[in-house]
């Protein structure tokens, strides 16, 4: 069969299975046949061989039981960066690219020291290293398989960032950053999207966290305040209902500047707030 044909009756095939099946069809063949997406337009009559055909099949079928296209084919872009991916981590989302544009709208020294906690694929660290390379940049996952990963990346790319494992803080003592960045679990544990899509297949431990999805925010912030230079930031990512409660959380915990930030979609996606060491804690 001819490309164009094979193609189409992808299309139909995860049509209500995706919101983007034309999109999932083409990488997953694009993947299979290690060519561009510009080769499918080129070359639509192209006949796939046989085994390549029963391949591309193999794909669509698993696609079609709800397996992510990133963990199908290993890799998905982040910030233009092409990064590893595996199940022992979450999925990168172009969301979170907002809260890397906030950190880079900060106006801090050329040799300002940041650490993106939870750090996962390395998605947060890697994209302010790709455009700050003078940054000292710190990653940490409580994961191994996480921290492996993220070192991939870092290696793959040619970037520089400090990754080792860690629960949140425990590993960076004595140590002080102008920003601490993260995109923690914030899902309450009975949300009901967690038995649809892709994170099916993502591990629970990254998406869920206790008191209604805060706990490790809440954690994030009161002990932040330990780690921070004088007039630092903390920015978390958090679910398009949550910038209020995460508001709330900063004051409650002394910090100044307090905001919240949407992303692509016009939502609630983002929240910060800047530590004085002269600040009143709570």
């Amino acid at each position: 069969m001819r490309i164009d044909a094979v193609l189409a009756a992808a299309y139909d095939r995860l049509e209500g299975v995706s919101d983007t099946p034309q999109l999932d069809a083409q990488l997953l063949l694009c993947h299979l046949l290690q060519k561009p997406r510009s080769f499918l337009y080129t070359w639509p009559d192209k006949p796939l061989a046989e085994a390549e055909r029963r391949q591309f099949e193999a794909l669509l079928s698993r696609r079609h039981s709800g397996e992510p296209v990133a963990h199908l084919i290993g890799e998905r872009e982040f910030w233009s960066l092409p990064l590893a991916v595996n199940p022992s981590t979450l999925i990168p989302r172009p969301d979170t690219e907002s809260l890397v544009e906030y950190v880079l709208s900060l106006p801090m020294a050329e040799d300002a020291r940041v650490v993106d906690l939870g750090t996962g694929t390395g998605a947060i660290a890697l994209a302010l290293a790709s455009e700050r390379p003078k940054w000292r940049l710190h990653a940490v996952d409580r994961m191994a398989e996480a921290v492996a990963l993220a070192r991939r990346n870092r290696d793959a790319l040619g970037l520089t960032v400090e990754i080792e494992q860690s629960d949140w803080y425990d590993a960076l003592q004595g140590l002080r950053f102008d920003v601490i960045v993260s995109n923690p679990p914030y899902i309450e544990q009975d949300d009901p999207h967690l038995s649809r899509g892709d994170v099916r297949f993502e591990p629970l431990s990254a998406l869920v966290a206790a008191e209604d999805g805060l706990a490790d925010i809440i954690h994030i912030v009161e002990n932040g305040r330990l780690f921070l230079n004088d007039g630092g930031t903390v920015i978390l990512e958090h679910g398009y209902r949550q910038g209020q409660a995460v508001r709330e959380i900063f004051t409650r915990f002394g910090y100044q500047e307090v905001g919240t930030g949407q992303d692509l979609a016009g939502r609630d996606r983002y929240s910060f707030g800047r530590w004085n060491a002269a600040s009143k804690e709570s």
